[in-house]
C-alpha cells in the first residue's frame, strides 16, 4: 500500500486465541500485492493481510516450535477473516 506513510495502530485479540493489528487510518487503501492482486482494503483489512503475510512467512522458521506458533496464528487469525466484510479481496490478496 503505497500510500501508506506510517503512524498509530490497534491491537486486536480475538475470541479464539488469535491477534492481529491494523493501521489507525479511516480511508481505504490501494492494494498490490506479491501475487499480482491488486485492489482496494480498509485499514482494517489491510492489517489483517500483512498479519497473515507475515504469520505464513514466519511460519517456515527454521525453529520448528516458533513456525507451529506463526502457522497456529496464522490458521486463527484466517478463521476470523472468513467473517470479514472484505473476505474475498483478503483472500484474493493472500492467494
Amino acid at each position: 500500500a503505497e500510500a501508506y506513510s506510517g503512524g498509530y495502530w490497534h491491537f486486536y485479540s480475538l475470541d479464539n486465541g488469535g491477534f492481529y493489528m491494523a493501521p489507525d487510518i479511516d480511508q481505504p487503501f490501494e492494494v498490490c500485492c506479491d501475487n499480482y492482486w491488486t485492489g482496494e482494503l480498509s485499514a482494517d483489512a489491510l492489517g489483517i493481510t500483512a498479519c497473515l503475510y507475515a504469520f505464513s512467512h514466519c511460519s517456515f522458521s527454521r525453529d520448528q516450535a516458533f513456525g507451529r506458533v506463526m502457522a497456529d496464528h496464522y490458521h486463527r487469525l484466517r478463521e476470523y477473516m472468513l467473517e470479514h466484510r472484505e473476505a474475498a479481496g483478503i483472500l484474493r490478496a493472500i492467494d
